[in-house]
């Protein structure tokens, strides 16, 4: 018999427990005594924190005698013109260290700081596998320390209005007060086919392209509608057959039957050859391109960090135009 949660470790419960009793000594310490005991540590002395931090002798000597009441140790010991830690506060120092490391870490705006920060960036599946390569290597040139999570795009504006990611990169425009948009790139649309399908072969008449099934990109909030207009209005009796969310889809299922659909010409040069792909030579003529386009929230600009990869994207892909 397989289970659907795995059973629960013994300590859990016991560590859940403890919670409130974790949270009730965490609200009886004054975490800036912390950051005094640090300065106290590192630099061998009172008088020596007391010039790091900006603070009297008397006013780190009173914080340390706070500390002692709340642990069973006198932490530091008189040593000539400095004091020199105990065992016990050497044992404190290696775990407040790392707190106060992660902490930094959290707080770093500017982007300084050794540790990793996530950067999250939401895209659709094929508009993923088209842009983040590049984006990737653009980041890596102003800001190694970042790790990058790409995921899914659902809704632009509400995902960028929520802060639940950074960037948005999609084939969207927006009017809103609290988003900025920034275009990439432009592309081209192409009609395609299977390799040996009998519309690869010559130019084909609207006749002869009624005849086949064709496929559907479905994108979120509308996006490409404009496009979708006009291609409806140059085939106003195309049957659709296919749809689907996913541009690799199409692409695969394009070169395994006889459906003919569109698409960015820069997804049709990635998939051509693993699909299996043609372009169509027709008498209709797409006029309409697909914008792809960088959108983020106006108050992202106020953190460095994002304004940094921002810019260095949008430099980068204009390079490339």
């Amino acid at each position: 018999m397989e289970f659907n949660h795995p059973p629960e470790h013994p300590g859990a419960r016991k560590n859940d427990a403890n919670k409130p009793q974790i949270f009730q000594t965490l609200r009886n310490i004054d975490l800036n005594l912390l950051t005094i005991f640090e300065a106290v540590y590192v630099h061998k002395g009172i008088v020596n924190a007391a010039r790091i931090l900006n603070l009297t002798p008397s006013a780190i000597s009173q914080s340390i005698q706070k500390l002692r009441l709340i642990f069973p140790d006198p932490l530091f010991i008189r040593k000539g013109q400095g004091v020199t830690p105990t065992a016990y506060a050497s044992h404190l120092h290696e775990y407040i260290s790392q707190g106060l490391e992660s902490i930094l870490g959290a707080l770093d705006f500017h982007g300084e700081h050794d540790k990793q920060r996530t950067l999250s960036i939401a895209t659709s599946p094929s508009v993923g596998a088209l842009v983040i390569p590049q984006i990737y290597q653009l980041i890596q040139q102003v800001n190694p320390n970042l790790q990058i999570r790409n995921i899914p795009l659902t809704d632009t504006e509400a995902q960028l209005s929520q802060f639940q990611t950074d960037l948005v990169i999609d084939a969207s425009s927006w009017s809103s007060r609290t988003l900025s948009s920034h275009v990439l790139f432009k592309d081209r649309v192409v009609m395609v086919c299977r390799r040996g399908h009998p519309c690869s072969e010559a130019p084909v008449s609207m006749e002869q392209l009624q005849r086949y099934g064709q496929t559907l990109i479905m994108m979120p909030n509308e996006a490409l509608s404009s496009l979708r207009k006009q291609i409806n209005a140059l085939l106003p009796n195309r049957n659709v057959t296919f749809s689907s969310y996913n541009m690799v889809t199409i692409a695969a299922i394009i070169g395994s039957s006889d459906l003919i659909g569109f698409m960015p010409g820069r997804l049709y040069e990635m998939f051509k050859e693993s699909c299996q792909l043609s372009e169509v030579k027709s008498e209709i003529l797409i006029d309409e391109g697909v914008d792809i386009s960088l959108h983020y929230n106006k108050f992202s600009l106020r953190d460095p960090v994002v304004q940094s990869v921002i810019e260095a994207l949008v430099e980068g892909f204009g390079k490339h135009e």
